[in-house]
């Protein structure tokens, strides 16, 4: 979660489709606590958004991505969906990554592949404005959100 806070409101927008995907999962298998939770945890999101889309007024900051990170990863293993957590925060995945990738062709190669690491710096380098990096990969989790939900429901539904 850490690297993906470097635009406005990328890392809280990708985290709340993340949380909004454990919700559904949290409501649909009765825990109806964590499902009280999420849903204050999604609301608190939305209000961070409201005052933090481009141009942001505050900022997250290291400490609220590493508690939203943890906190995804524990109601992840509460509701044993650690490994659809990769659809359900797409995003998180890939701007490692692409950090972890640039590091090893670096070593080998000699040179970079991506012109700046981690992703959104990629393509902000490329010379995409903030706000379409944001939106894009938000669309971006969503599409890959809804096809682990889909995945989670395939499972249960032919198990």
């Amino acid at each position: 979660m850490n690297e993906t806070d470097g635009l406005d409101g990328l890392a809280a927008g990708v985290s709340l489709i993340g949380f909004a995907c454990l919700l559904v999962v949290a409501f649909s298998e009765g825990m109806y606590d964590l499902a009280a939770f999420l849903s204050v945890l999604i609301g608190t999101l939305v209000a961070f958004l409201w005052f933090n889309v481009y141009p942001a007024r505050f900022f997250m900051g290291d400490t609220g991505a590493m508690a939203l990170g943890i906190t995804m990863g524990v109601v992840a293993m509460i509701t044993d969906t650690a490994l659809y957590l990769p659809f359900f925060c797409f995003i998180l995945v890939a701007e490692s990554l692409s950090v972890i990738i640039q590091k090893i062709y670096r070593k080998i190669k000699k040179k970079k592949l991506f012109l700046s690491t981690p992703l959104h710096h990629h393509f902000e380098a490329k010379g995409w404005p903030e706000t379409k990096v944001t939106m894009r990969f938000w669309l971006i989790s969503g599409v890959v959100a809804v096809f682990g939900l889909a995945l989670y429901f395939l499972d249960i539904f032919l198990v």
